[in-house]
């Protein structure tokens, strides 16, 4: 894992999320059909940067998700809020490709999974010193809608 550099949200307790900006947890993911995917469980945060970079999700059960495979996480720059409402909309997934996507087993992301999540998101890998400064990564593109 990228341990040094990664961290669940929860796990930092002098870390929250910035007034300005809503908490997503236990919101509605939804696919790009609209359809619920799943809830959003945790926030994945670089504290370095002070900058969330992943949405850990809990699929829905009635996708029928493996039981070991229940959670994926999601480039934060690839979801959005709803303007209204607390969704989070990812439109380059729905109900056919979501169980395809690399599950997500706590605490063991690896430059190689972060890779394969933007390999099934169909984005380009990013250069390795510049990984978490592309659009994929970028929580302002996220929070957006809600600011």
């Amino acid at each position: 894992m990228n341990s040094s550099v990664l961290r669940r949200l929860r796990d930092l307790p002098e870390f929250e999320v910035a007034d300005r900006d809503p908490d997503p947890r236990g919101w509605t993911v939804r696919g790009g059909d609209g359809r619920p995917l799943g809830t959003v469980y945790e926030l994945i945060v670089e504290p370095e940067a002070l900058q969330v970079r992943y949405l850990d999700v809990a699929l829905d059960a009635a996708l029928q998700p493996n039981e070991h495979e229940r959670h994926i996480l999601l480039p934060i720059g690839v979801a959005a809020l709803d303007a209204e409402a607390d969704n989070v909309f990812v439109p380059a997934l729905n109900h056919e490709n979501v169980l395809r996507y690399p599950p997500y087993v706590e605490l063991q992301i690896t430059r190689d999974y972060e890779r394969a999540m933007l390999q099934a998101l169909q984005l380009p890998a990013p250069p390795e010193g510049e990984f978490y400064g592309q659009p994929a990564h970028d929580a302002g593109a996220f929070y957006r809608s809600r600011r």
